[in-house]
């Protein structure tokens, strides 16, 4: 059978060679036109034996690659074939944005918090590839989380601070923005609880390419450099089928870790499910009551084989979730991520996700940023925002389409929520309708009309559920937001968050961007240094080159 595999491929004409941006390689790209290919869609094209694209760009599994005549073992060592440039299998959840709710009919607004970061970073990859921008793979929240804001750290015994301020929308004049601000405690990783810690890493054929699997293992080798004799570390691999390739290695044995890492090959199918198993399965035989007991997995979500759509998967980790071990994403690559998977697995297991497009980022998010992304301080963190009509008639949350909840939602603990890690902070935005706003909420065919409200001082009261890490309760915090929040000047924290939301609407082309451009954003930021701040100073440059682009 090989030899026939390879008087196969020599029949295969090369037309075009795939260029990894950034990555200095390349892979083949190869359409077969040879002997028997009346048997074919015209000019079929092959891709590492998992998964074959006809020339319609319609996509088969082909499982045993039955089609072409070759075992799948063989097509996985034999043949690593590209799909065209242009051959796009990217898959993003639809978003669906917040509109004005009238204060009158909906006096409560209720959303679970959100530290994923993956939105910007894939929108960032977009910008730099020069490609076309799905407006689907905008998730305003997460752009604006990615960065650091100037919140004050919590009280002691609070788990986070809050941080409220308002000021005029830049981009509507009959609206004015609201941010609120949480800033979780930091943790002195020196002295931080051991980790158990498994590395999930997904090694089919999917994930052959420079910027997926030679990335991963840059990236958990970054890792690896931050542990101690205390912590405990697995590695589980899956493809066709699920193997453990370490288990329960000591922290300060980082040789045979980065060894085990460093010697993962891609090839076959992607049976997601029977990994994630597993790997929870070594979590629990090593959990560490105290710890932080967490899987770090590392996928493009391309799943093809066994449990693999997004509501199945869900309620696989929703399960898994309840054996206090967490769940992180972590997404790598181009052309056939699947970030809808991603997205509900770090949601639905109580993790967060980040994508991956450098090492600079592999080391910002587990290096830099270790302990937001590796330590929860809080989980199931829900606000809930009371609008006083007094002073408020109307509002709009930017972002968090996803994560919005029902006003019941607030107070029943059986419903989850998001996460927050060690140092991370959470912005949010809206926008407000003062009562003395022009703006129409067509609120008179109200049953009972406006409700007066009371004029206290209070524009609205932010309240707070969170449960402790290992807890099953939530706690309550409570904070009344006065008039005395709004000043005629933006902040730089409310500037440059506002900033990030405009960018998004306008990328969108959003039907709530009102006067919002790329210049007006430029212009808007014009006044701060950002020089120490190479995050912000980067998307100032990506702002700048899409305006460029007219």
């Amino acid at each position: 059978m090989k030899n026939t595999l390879k008087r196969t491929l020599a029949l295969i004409t090369a037309v075009s060679v795939l260029s990894l941006a950034g990555c200095g390689a390349t892979n083949e790209m190869a359409v077969y036109t040879g002997a028997g290919a009346e048997q074919f869609a015209p000019q079929t094209t092959m891709n590492r034996g998992d998964k074959y694209y006809a020339a319609d760009n319609s996509v088969a599994d082909a499982v045993g690659g039955a089609e072409f005549g070759f075992a799948e073992e063989e097509m996985a060592t034999d043949g690593y074939f590209e799909p065209p440039v242009d051959f796009n299998t990217e898959e993003y959840n639809a978003v669906k944005e917040n509109g004005y709710m009238s204060v009158a009919a909906n006096p409560l607004s209720t959303f679970s918090i959100d530290v994923d970061t993956a939105s910007y970073t894939n929108l960032r990859r977009m910008i730099n590839e020069g490609g076309r921008i799905d407006t689907n793979a905008i998730r305003i929240e997460e752009m604006i989380n990615y960065f650091d804001y100037d919140y004050p750290a919590p009280a002691a015994g609070e788990p986070f601070s809050v941080t409220t301020e308002a000021a005029d929308c830049p981009w509507n004049e009959e609206t004015k923005l609201l941010l609120v601000g949480l800033q979780a405690e930091e943790i002195d990783l020196s002295e931080r609880a051991p980790m158990n810690i498994v590395f999930l890493i997904d090694v089919s054929g999917s994930m052959y390419s420079d910027n997926k699997l030679p990335l991963v293992q840059k990236s958990f080798s970054l890792l690896t450099e931050n542990l101690t004799p205390q912590d405990r570390v697995s590695i589980v691999t899956y493809a066709g089928d699920d193997r453990v390739v370490l288990e329960g290695a000591d922290g300060n044995n980082k040789e045979q870790i980065l060894e085990a890492i460093n010697a993962l090959e891609a090839g076959g199918s992607t049976a997601g499910a029977d990994g994630i198993n597993t790997a929870y399965a070594i979590a629990e035989k090593y959990f560490i009551s105290g710890g932080n007991n967490r899987i770090v997995l590392a996928t493009d979500g391309d799943l093809n084989v066994g449990i693999s759509s997004e509501s199945e998967l869900t309620k696989l980790v929703e399960k898994k979730r309840e054996s206090g071990v967490f769940l992180s994403v972590l997404g790598f690559g181009t052309g056939n991520i699947k970030d809808n998977k991603m997205e509900a697995l770090a949601d639905n297991g109580n993790g967060n996700y980040a994508y991956i497009d450098s090492v600079l980022e592999a080391r910002k998010v587990l290096v830099e940023e270790m302990g937001g992304t590796l330590f929860t301080v809080a989980k199931d963190v829900k606000l809930q925002l009371e609008f006083n009509p007094a002073y408020i008639k109307g509002y709009r949350l930017v972002g968090y389409e996803n994560r919005t909840l029902a006003a019941e939602d607030f107070e029943d603990d059986t419903k989850d929520a998001g996460e927050i890690g060690a140092g991370h902070s959470v912005t949010a935005i809206y926008e407000i309708v003062t009562v003395d706003s022009p703006m129409d909420l067509n609120t008179s065919d109200l049953k009972y009309g406006e409700t007066a409200g009371e004029e206290n001082g209070e524009m609205l009261t932010v309240s707070i559920r969170y449960k402790e890490p290992d807890g099953d309760t939530s706690k309550l915090l409570e904070y009344p937001v006065t008039e005395s929040v709004y000043s005629a000047s933006m902040s730089e924290n409310l500037a440059f968050a506002s900033a990030v939301a405009q960018f998004g609407l306008v990328l969108r082309d959003s039907e709530y961007k009102g006067t919002a451009t790329y210049a007006s954003i430029i212009s808007q930021l014009s006044g701060f240094d950002f020089s120490e701040d190479s995050y912000k100073a980067e998307f100032l440059s990506l702002v700048a080159e899409m305006m460029s682009r007219g």
